[in-house]
């Protein structure tokens, strides 16, 4: 089974890719997340997590959505994992997550997608954009081999940079920038209240027809993206 977490689209376009390519079924981890459900969930074949990277990480939310789900089953587990550039050493962290809940850890993949984390950077043009899935597309179709094979994916070595990336300043982000409080809604608001629905902490209720945000975020960038 193939669980995606995304919260604009890019980790779902990889799930969904590999659902294909391996014939496996996909699941959107959203609504469990969103209304406190535990997971319970049975997979013949391994078990595919695929999310963005948050500061060099899986996302803690979607690490504690795993934590708390009664995964029936296989055993075996591989990541993918969206960025724009890179994912420092996430893998490790990831390694540490099986570990913990006894379970045999099969790799990380990492898959250059558009950058949409727009708290910080520009969306890269249509160009580059189409460049880039195209890229991710043979990524994908070369690890879906492996995994149809249930062998371990290729990793690389990590730098002595990558890995403080993912440990002090993953750390660091999570606890002095991940803030709702610059986040709001201009005049052309409508107060149609998608941004609540797509809110995946339920961190955004609507106050006189305008969106308000909470102090509960992820930046996952689905309300504004």
């Amino acid at each position: 089974m193939i669980v995606t977490f995304s919260g604009t689209g890019n980790s779902r376009y990889c799930g969904q890719f590999l659902a294909d390519k391996l014939d496996d079924e996909l699941l959107d981890c959203f609504h469990y997340i969103k209304h406190g459900i535990q997971a319970e969930l049975i997979s013949g074949k391994p078990w595919i997590f695929v999310a963005p990277t948050y500061a060099w990480q899986l996302p803690h939310v979607f690490m504690d959505f795993i934590r708390s789900s009664w995964l029936q089953g296989s055993r075996d587990v591989y990541f993918v994992m969206t960025c724009g550039s890179d994912i420092g050493g996430a893998a490790a962290y990831n390694e540490q997550l099986c570990q913990e809940l006894q379970l045999n850890y099969k790799g990380t993949l990492k898959v250059a997608m558009p950058e949409n984390y727009i708290a910080l950077f520009d969306v890269p043009s249509e160009g580059k954009c189409e460049k880039m899935l195209s890229a991710a597309q043979k990524t994908l179709s070369d690890a879906a081999v492996y995994m149809n094979r249930n062998e371990a994916l290729p990793q690389k070595k990590v730098s002595p940079l990558g890995k403080l990336c993912s440990s002090l300043v993953n750390k660091g982000f999570n606890q002095y920038y991940i803030k709702a409080d610059k986040f709001y809604a201009t005049a052309k608001c409508i107060g149609c209240g998608k941004c609540t629905e797509l809110c995946v902490l339920n961190n955004i209720s609507l106050k006189d027809g305008l969106p308000q945000w909470g102090q509960h975020c992820t930046h996952c960038m689905a309300c504004i993206c």
